[in-house]
């Protein structure tokens, strides 16, 4: 795995305190260059100050302050560009205007200002190689070249000195450009990387988080209404046991049947904990973009809305009056609907046991095009009917709203005007193509 340009800049050796330069061998190759420069210019400097005349101290330091100048190549290329064009007259500077070419070519600086300069030293460079051509062969009188000679190696001298350098830093320069676009998208690669890994942490915390709320809810729906109805079914076997023996038989029976199938239940859901697949892998699949809004995965070993007959039955024998009415064409449904339909009636059923002792209860199922719609309703306590006592945790109403909210249904609950109290609920159909909102009940 190559390493980003955020790892370089943390761990290259970079010299943040030296001015413009990023690196040390950057510091080492201008300071070099300057150098190189510098001596150049000084020597070329002792010629210029014999033909101008001037003293040959002013034209070395002239010379070595000219050349110097490359020095800040990499900060103002513009600026070293310039001075080897002003210092063209004086055949000096050949190698600060080769290295300047190339930096200002290679920079980011506006393309046409980069032709205007290169335009200017190769103007200059021709007018000047032009010029001392033109006297070398005024004063050898034996040479006689044609007229084309002297323009065409003018020509190819200044060519020759300016387009080079200047070829070579625009490959730079856009290679350069190729490489830090390459490592920026590395970054950004790597950062979406990383954002994806703590996306899908998240995912697998939520798979974690969701499977737990639905083994909650599994185990409070098992365990609350079966043992209501055995705490019912005993405080009825106390009362009718030394009256009717026979019934507190039948009683004692239906305990005994609903402990074992409380314990049933109970195993199996042990069972999945210990060698079932882990939450991780079962929602693994999910889409991101569903993570928060997609309903928790559902075994399809779960009740169906076919067995409410028989969970109305068990409440029914365990002294509750109870009617139960089915509207329409029963058919099969999602497992998901049919199971939280089924735990809707289940925990409905549980909440009158405990809440309203004796009251008269009213089921009513409704199969419509594309929903399914459940309503529990109970009227008021028998003053008459001893209280079972049995506990409430508070989040019976809580469990039912989240169920069908999370399959995108419908849920209300609330008093009754008689005194009573009712629950609803509507689930849409998940395997049908009617995409119709559902309706109340």
């Amino acid at each position: 795995m190559t390493a980003t340009g955020e790892d370089r800049e943390a761990a290259g050796p970079t010299t943040r305190g030296y001015w413009w330069w990023e690196r040390r061998r950057s510091v080492a190759l201008d300071v070099g260059l300057a150098l190189v420069s510098a001596l150049e210019c000084g020597l070329e400097g002792v010629d210029f100050a014999w033909d101008t005349g001037l003293p040959v101290a002013f034209g070395v330091l002239f010379g070595l302050i000219a050349g110097a100048v490359l020095l800040v190549r990499r900060r103002w290329p513009i600026a070293v560009v310039l001075v080897s064009i002003a210092t063209t007259p004086a055949e000096m500077g050949f190698l600060m205007g080769l290295v300047g070419l190339y930096t200002l070519a290679a920079s980011e600086v506006p393309r046409r200002i980069t032709a205007v300069l290169m335009s200017m030293s190769l103007v200059g460079t021709f007018i000047v190689t032009y010029v001392r051509l033109r006297q070398g062969v005024d004063e050898n009188a034996d040479f006689g070249p044609g007229d084309w000679y002297v323009p065409m190696l003018s020509l190819f001298m200044a060519v020759g000195l300016t387009a080079p350098p200047v070829l070579f830093g625009l490959y730079i320069g856009a290679r350069r450009r190729l490489m830090e676009s390459l490592r920026e998208r590395a970054d950004s690669l790597e950062r979406e990387l990383s954002l994806l890994a703590d996306r899908a942490e998240e995912r697998a915390e939520w798979a974690r988080t969701e499977e737990r709320t639905r083994i909650a809810r599994e185990m409070h729906d098992v365990v609350a209404h079966r043992v209501s109805l055995m705490v019912v079914h005993a405080a009825a076997l106390q009362a009718v046991a030394p009256k009717d023996p026979a019934k507190a038989v039948r009683n004692a029976a239906l305990v005994g049947d609903m402990g074992r199938q409380a314990l049933t239940e109970l195993r199996e859901m042990l069972g999945v904990l210990r060698a079932g697949e882990p939450a991780v892998a079962r929602v693994a699949q999910v889409p991101l973009a569903s993570v928060g809004r997609a309903a928790p995965a559902v075994p399809e070993d779960g009740p169906r809305l076919d067995e409410v007959e028989a969970l109305v039955g068990q409440s029914r024998a365990a002294g509750m009056t109870v009617e139960l009415s089915v509207e329409g064409a029963t058919r099969a449904y999602a497992p998901e609907v049919e199971q939280t339909a089924y735990r809707v009636v289940q925990e409905a059923l549980t909440n009158v046991h405990k809440h309203a002792a004796g009251a008269k209860t009213w089921v009513r199922l409704a199969h419509r095009g594309a929903e399914v719609a459940m309503q529990v309703e109970n009227g008021p306590s028998d003053a008459a009917t001893a209280d079972a006592g049995l506990p409430s945790g508070g989040n019976g109403l809580v469990g039912m709203r989240e169920r069908v909210l999370g399959l995108g249904g419908v849920f209300v609950s609330g008093p009754t005007d008689a005194g009573g109290f009712r629950v609803s609920a509507v689930l849409p159909d998940a395997e049908s193509e009617d995409t119709s909102g559902p309706s109340g009940v």
